[in-house]
């Protein structure tokens, strides 16, 4: 298998996955300061958590993903096996943008359904016209699964 660069693609750098880098949170509408939109500008002094530890779900080795997936191209930035909900893994998706488009989002359920892999993924909220810091988070998989994520967010418990 060919092995996958992140270049030109910065969207876990640009704000679209929450982080704090050197003491400065990147977040969606901000991203991290040290981002040129086309690579860091800082690379080789990069902090090991977050940014040498990441693991985009495109660029991993194995990766289940399409070819066409990479998060700028695909409008989606995925995270597998974010998290575990009663042993399972689960997978993260956050948009690269306002929104994951929905060819991409569908093709993400479908893989969820396939695999059995629950899905948590991101949009920003439909009546806000600017991007928010805070998307709505939302859960796609066993009506369980789906239930704990909304008891979870009520307790103000991050997920991931």
């Amino acid at each position: 298998m060919k092995v996958r660069e992140c270049q030109p693609c910065t969207a876990c750098c640009d704000g679209w996955v929450q982080i704090t880098v050197k003491g400065c949170e990147a977040y969606p509408g901000k991203p991290c300061p040290h981002s040129t939109g086309t690579g860091c500008d800082d690379y080789l002094n990069r902090p090991v958590n977050p940014c040498q530890t990441f693991e985009c779900a495109w660029v991993k080795k194995g990766s289940k993903l399409p070819g066409n997936f990479r998060p700028d191209k695909s409008g989606a930035l995925v995270i597998d096996s974010a998290f575990n909900w009663q042993g399972v893994a689960v997978d993260v998706a956050v948009p690269v943008g306002r929104e994951i488009p929905q060819k991409t989002l569908k093709w993400l359920m479908n893989y969820a359904e396939k695999n059995m892999r629950p899905l948590v993924y991101q949009q920003q909220d439909p009546q806000s016209k600017g991007i928010e810091k805070s998307p709505l988070t939302l859960a796609y998989g066993p009506p369980a699964f789906q239930q704990w994520v909304l008891e979870q967010q009520k307790l103000g418990v991050p997920l991931w």
